[in-house]
Parts: structure tokens; sequence; C-alpha cells
């Protein structure tokens, strides 16, 4: 089954695309927890990270490692925390969120509502770290 990360993947759905690769791609939380949250999906549909073969689970961890220092050089904060927990989407991906304290990774929070050029400058941003 398609997942909506599929169909982004796939071109199907516009997204602030951060990085991408022949395995993998980087864009935006269009729900963030807080601005610079961004989400890293390895292309093949696979619903459990742990079901990744090993050698797609370390380059997916490898691939989230980089986008990790863009966001963190790009986005004010005290480091950059991750959270795999994939019970939206059934399709593997890594949560990396800026953290300026513990409360920043509660997914109990409101999620942000930006506007359209606040994605664009945060995703410039990033891209260009």
């Amino acid at each position: 089954m398609s997942s909506i990360f599929s169909k982004i993947i796939n071109g199907e759905i516009d997204s602030y695309k951060i990085a991408e690769d022949d395995k993998h791609i980087a864009f935006l939380d269009v729900m963030p927890l807080v601005k610079g949250h961004t989400l890293v999906v390895p292309k093949i549909e696979t619903d459990l990270i742990f079901d990744l073969d090993s050698e797609e689970y370390k380059a997916l961890w490898a691939f989230t490692q980089d986008i990790a220092k863009q966001i963190k050089k790009a986005v004010p904060c005290k480091r950059v925390g991750i959270a795999v927990v994939g019970l939206e989407v059934p399709h593997a991906h890594i949560h990396l969120v800026p953290l300026n304290s513990i409360d920043d990774l509660n997914f109990k929070n409101v999620r942000l509502k930006l506007s359209l050029e606040e994605y664009k400058e945060i995703q410039q941003s990033i891209v260009n770290a």
C-alpha cells in the first residue's frame, strides 16, 4: 500500500525537500513540533524501520546524520533530537527535531502552523547549511 511518503518520493505530493539521494529523502514535517522539524525517509517502502536490511538501515542512519548536522548549523538549537515512532504513517521514518528543551520532542504538543514563506525560509536555510 502506497503511503503519503511514497507519494512525496514519487513527486505526486509537493514537499519542502532538504536533501535526496538514490535511497533516501529528507523534507520538512508539514505539522512540525518546532521550526526545522525534518523527516528522513528511506525510499524503499517498508513499514517498520527494523525491517530494513542491515545495509539499508546503516545507510539511512548515515544519511540522517548528515541532515542532522545541516539542521544544527541552520536552526538555533542546543541539539538535534531523534525520534522513531512510526505510528502515524506506515512507512519507516526518522524525526529530526531541533531541541532547546526536552519539551520540544513531546508529540502531544500542539503542532506549529507555519506560513508558506516560513517553510521556504527554513528549507532554504537548512539546504544552504
